[in-house]
């Protein structure tokens, strides 16, 4: 462990955490605006299904570790939405399974401290024709994407947890099919920045004590800005590093 400790935001969830850090990835994103602020730790686990993380979920967030997430952002849903394969194989599950799945998942999570504080993202909507072209997939539809986003809004309704329903939030972009994805499942930087948008207005809103937003939250060492050591402009004056970091993120207000 390296000091000072900051507060630790943890991601779990499947591939679309996983490359989170990818074309300018929401998780990427995130880690710059909550630089000095915020640790952002990832555990993405592509292909995984709601069933698959339960199995997981001691070892990734066990209850007697020396320190607890502030935040934890869970996204499970997609590969559970697809239709069943005839072999039995393949990553869909059930949705009253999801359900109690996500459940079990939230009531954990809950136990590790009564500080912690968790944001569910359901299934975003997809690109069928670009799944079915890069992937060569069938299964995976925009209805059931839809009808899993709708239970894990309600799971969070439900167990008090924060919900934010990518599936509506994404289309609401009005070209939201041709720029929001790589691959017709993976953001690409059009998405990721809808993501990140929706995150940070839930930090914002919750009635959370202290605040997590990125605003709230003290800069590292901050009291050392007054300083000998800070860079001079052509008027003579210092320049508070710290306050530029303002300018930089005005686009996340």
């Amino acid at each position: 462990m390296v000091g000072p400790a900051r507060p630790l935001f943890v991601l779990f969830g499947s591939s679309i955490v996983q490359f989170s850090y990818s074309h300018q990835g929401w998780a990427a994103v995130l880690a710059d605006i909550y630089a000095r602020k915020a640790d952002i730790v990832l555990r993405g686990y592509a292909g995984w299904n709601s069933r698959r993380a339960l199995q997981v979920l001691d070892q990734v967030f066990p209850k007697d570790a020396a320190v607890q997430p502030s935040l934890v952002i869970v996204y499970f849903g997609g590969n559970d939405s697809m239709q069943p394969n005839p072999s039995g194989l393949g990553p869909h599950v059930p949705l009253p399974e999801y359900i109690d799945n996500m459940k079990k998942i939230a009531t954990h999570l809950k136990s590790l401290s009564e500080n912690i504080r968790l944001i569910f993202l359901t299934s975003p909507p997809i690109n069928e024709e670009q799944v079915r072209q890069f992937f060569g997939l069938e299964g995976r539809t925009n209805e059931a994407c839809r009808i899993y986003a709708e239970a894990c809004m309600e799971v969070c309704k439900e167990m008090n947890v924060k919900g934010i329903n990518l599936w509506t939030a994404i289309r609401q972009k009005e070209d939201w099919l041709t720029t929001c994805f790589t691959d017709g499942i993976h953001f690409a930087s059009e998405g990721s920045k809808i993501v990140v948008k929706e995150v940070l207005r839930a930090i914002r809103e919750a009635e959370w004590e202290p605040s997590l937003y990125w605003r709230s939250l003290p800069s590292e060492f901050e009291e050392l800005e007054d300083s000998a050591f800070l860079p001079v402009g052509d008027d003579g004056k210092q320049i508070r590093i710290s306050e530029l970091e303002i300018l930089r993120y005005s686009e996340w207000e």
